[in-house]
């Protein structure tokens, strides 16, 4: 990835938010509050899991493996923003960049095809009940994870191997925390089109149809749902896939804010709203799903007090 004589430079420069020195402070100890909470939350979330052979269905082996994604996404870029924020230098080298860059295009990836996963099991739970165990048996979520995997990897190579093809012979400044797609794409002084095209080509596939797959799907459960005679069965139903449906809806709403523009319209204050979620989405997942889980309530209970709390319950 290290190729700086080609692309021009050997370095960029992550600015971030603001350049202020007062402004970083609040920032450092923001970013700093924000990942102790994110990867602490996840972590309990994957403990909890783990340890409870009552959350080993495949509903909570997605969620498991979305809160280790999580923690993965938000140490690629934070650790570093917080080193950023406390040094003069804010310099990163152009293969640390790249390198940066691969991890987040490919833990995106990752985290909407888990979702997209996510929202077929809730769909053969609520839609096909007596086809749940064989729809979604020990082995087939395995190879849904593994397909998901290999899709986000092959997603993240595709676009970091064509940056490694683009010319930056201008400014080095990035007003982000992180080596982000479309601000390094604007900071291109060669031919990009070969980008954009694999920009829609991948993203239709990678974003697009599992965006597609998932409106359809909360549509026949909608449909199923409301066909139940019983209003305490409709709300049992429904608060299946709410905590997903609330954690699809932030990470798409966020992820809008940032992608769905035409790319010379794309400007630095965009920063703010990558900031959302790049930062935020990780964070509030694991109150989203634990907020009003009964399930994941007694699980983190008797994870942290064991047998008493299995006494008190």
């Amino acid at each position: 990835m290290a190729r700086g004589n080609q692309s021009g430079v050997s370095e960029f420069l992550l600015l971030g938010l603001s350049e202020r020195p007062e402004d970083q402070q609040v920032l450092f100890w923001m970013f700093l509050s924000m990942y102790l909470v994110t990867v602490v939350g996840n972590s309990l979330i994957i403990l909890a899991i783990g340890t409870d052979s009552c959350l080993h269905t495949p509903m909570y082996f997605f969620l498991a493996n979305l809160s280790f994604t999580d923690v993965f996404f938000v140490t690629n870029t934070i650790p570093n923003t917080l080193v950023n924020l406390q040094s003069q230098n804010k310099a990163i080298s152009y293969g640390g960049c790249l390198t940066q860059l691969y991890f987040l295009i490919s833990l995106v990836a990752l985290d909407n095809l888990i979702l997209a996963t996510m929202a077929y099991d809730r769909y053969v739970a609520i839609c096909r009940p007596l086809h749940y165990t064989t729809a979604m048996s020990p082995g087939l979520c395995i190879l849904f994870l593994t397909l998901c995997w290999v899709l986000s990897v092959l997603y993240g190579i595709i676009h970091t191997l064509l940056m490694t093809k683009v010319t930056f012979c201008g400014s080095r400044k990035i007003h982000y925390i992180f080596c982000e797609l479309y601000v390094l794409l604007r900071l291109a002084c060669s031919d990009i089109q070969v980008n954009h095209i694999a920009l829609i080509a991948t993203g239709s596939l990678i974003f697009l149809t599992p965006f597609g797959f998932m409106i359809m799907s909360y549509i026949w459960i909608i449909g199923a749902i409301l066909r139940i005679p019983s209003a305490s069965s409709k709300y049992k139903a429904f608060s299946t896939c709410a905590s997903h449906l609330a954690v699809v809806t932030l990470f798409y709403g966020t992820l809008c804010m940032v992608y769905l523009k035409p790319l010379n319209t794309y400007s630095m204050k965009d920063s703010v709203a990558t900031v959302m979620y790049a930062v935020v989405t990780p964070m509030m997942n694991p109150f989203i799903y634990s907020l009003r889980n009964k399930d994941m309530h007694g699980a983190l209970g008797r994870l942290f007090l064991g047998k008493a709390f299995q006494t008190l319950t």
